[in-house]
């Protein structure tokens, strides 16, 4: 996956000494990471809310920052 400046995700958030600062969504230990690995893994995004008790608007919102960043269409298994 291409690097994308997450710094630029309203939706997310990077805090030195939570999960080592790595980008989570805001106000969770989420990783980011998480969420593409998990959809590579072939979950939906439904089940990734109930896997790691997230919301759809939360793991839909880092979908968006990631196609619009990379200038495509979001894709919601």
């Amino acid at each position: 996956m291409p690097q994308l400046d997450w710094s630029q995700c309203p939706d997310v958030e990077s805090i030195p000494g939570k999960v080592s600062g790595a980008w989570v969504l805001k106000g969770t230990r989420m990783l980011v990471q998480t969420i593409f690995e998990n959809l590579e893994a072939g979950l939906s995004v439904r089940e990734i809310t109930e896997v790691f008790d997230v919301t759809e608007q939360e793991v839909k919102a880092v979908l968006r920052f990631a196609a619009k960043s990379l200038d495509r269409e979001p894709s919601f298994a």
